[in-house]
């Protein structure tokens, strides 16, 4: 029974003395982190604000629930988001109802693909995807990430296509264009968000920087009308995630069959490595078929409840358990604690400037880049070099469905050279 149902594993612990006023106070500083981090992957994947926010929802909970990590919160995702953009740009008009619908099917794809593999225990075929394939796709994510930021921080029109290499182009086709002030708003909340890191877990310095960001864009436009910028587009945010329908036409499951398959390996790989290092951390057991299938239900859950979608959040994880978080109902309360900011503050977001939020970003992807465990895997892992180089190489230069199926087939191909030399 509770392999069926995990969550009645932690119901004893919720008896012990201060657990539930733990876990809730934890669930505050999650969602208090989620307001602004939701908000900015919704900007990064290309939809309308409210949807980041949807995504901390119905997920959170489920995969809360049917997961197998009791720290791990789930939810958007700075390299899903982007991988989301990428993937639906060329299929639909960016941010419009169309797009909105298949990011919607592409969530109950993705979960149903990884429900399966839950199920027929592939666990440990997701678990070996080599180390060094995820450090090199994760810093061409960041670069991506980095670079999709260049034209609200400038203040000009994005770019046609979501390379870096189109994102600087653009820029210097646009030079002309450029503005001084979101590119001051830019610099002045990421000099905020590094000011405030680690002043308080409860008081994210994610939302520091955006308060200050948005604050500083107010009083411009109010003392010259000249120095409004552009701020967040916003459909009109429900407390509750609206119900939503995924599509079943074969040509729309057909022409998203190889974006599900991407954000499934790189959903679950991210989801997998984060539960694994909570496990470690803390000296627990870790199931990756249990987690597996917990994130498949969460996805699946999602696609009726306008969610994108969703894997595990390290930066979100790491903070419920600073916050002091003892079993999953923190990540249940975090749900519940947002759903309740946004009944009374979702008109706030509508403030927001776009040249903010780019600043946000611009600090999610450097921080998305470890470059101790590169500096690891480059001096430690000899053969792991080159499939690091070329995912990374791969994730700047190819549709990211490619890359990292590039990285794996070039990680086999020198696992396999390797091994016919020493039998040689």
């Amino acid at each position: 029974m509770r392999t069926l149902l995990p969550f009645l594993q932690w119901i004893p612990l919720w008896k012990a003395p201060g657990t539930l006023r733990a876990d809730a106070l934890a669930g505050l500083t999650g969602a208090l982190l989620v307001l602004p981090q939701g908000v900015a992957f919704a900007a990064l994947a290309g939809l309308p604000a409210q949807y980041g926010l949807y995504a901390a929802m119905v997920p959170c909970i489920v995969a809360a629930l049917f997961g197998s990590s009791r720290l791990m919160v789930t939810g958007p995702a700075n390299a899903i988001s982007l991988a989301l953009l990428t993937l639906l740009a060329p299929l639909a008009e960016v941010g419009s109802g169309n797009y909105i619908a298949l990011a919607t099917t592409l969530t109950f794809m993705t979960g149903a693909l990884m429900l399966v593999l839950g199920l027929v225990r592939a666990g440990a075929l997701v678990a070996r995807i080599p180390e060094s394939v995820i450090r090199g796709f994760t810093a061409g994510a960041a670069a991506l990430i980095i670079g999709s930021q260049i034209a609200p921080a400038l203040g000009i029109g994005r770019a046609q296509g979501t390379t870096i290499f189109a994102a600087i182009g653009n820029a210097w086709d646009r030079r002309s264009e450029l503005a001084l002030m979101p590119l001051a708003i830019t610099l002045l909340t990421v000099f905020a968000v590094r000011l405030f890191r680690g002043f308080s877990p409860r008081c994210p310095a994610i939302l520091i920087g955006l308060v200050v960001g948005t604050m500083a864009a107010a009083a411009a436009s109010q003392f010259d009308a000249r120095w409004s910028i552009a701020r967040i587009t916003h459909g009109g945010a429900h407390a509750l995630p609206p119900l939503t329908m995924p599509s079943f036409d074969e040509g729309t499951l057909r022409s998203l069959l190889g974006a599900a398959v991407t954000l499934t390996l790189l959903a679950l790989t991210e989801a997998t490595a984060i539960g694994r290092a909570i496990a470690i951390r803390h000296r627990e057991r870790f199931s990756a078929n249990q987690e597996i299938v917990g994130q498949g239900l969460a996805n699946l859950a999602g696609a009726f409840f306008s969610a994108y979608p969703t894997s595990g959040s390290f930066n979100r994880s790491t903070a419920n358990i600073e916050a002091g978080a003892r079993t999953p109902l923190a990540a249940i309360c975090a749900a519940l604690i947002l759903v309740v900011l946004l009944a009374f503050f979702a008109d706030l977001t509508r403030h927001i400037p776009l040249s903010a939020i780019a600043g946000v970003l611009l600090i999610v992807g450097w921080r998305l880049v470890n470059f101790q465990e590169i500096r690891h895997v480059w001096q430690a892992e000899p053969h792991g070099r080159w499939p690091m180089v070329a995912t990374f190489a791969a994730t700047l230069a190819f549709p990211l469905e490619l890359a990292l199926l590039l990285g794996i087939a070039c990680a086999a191909t020198g696992h396999m050279f390797r091994h016919r030399r020493r039998d040689c």
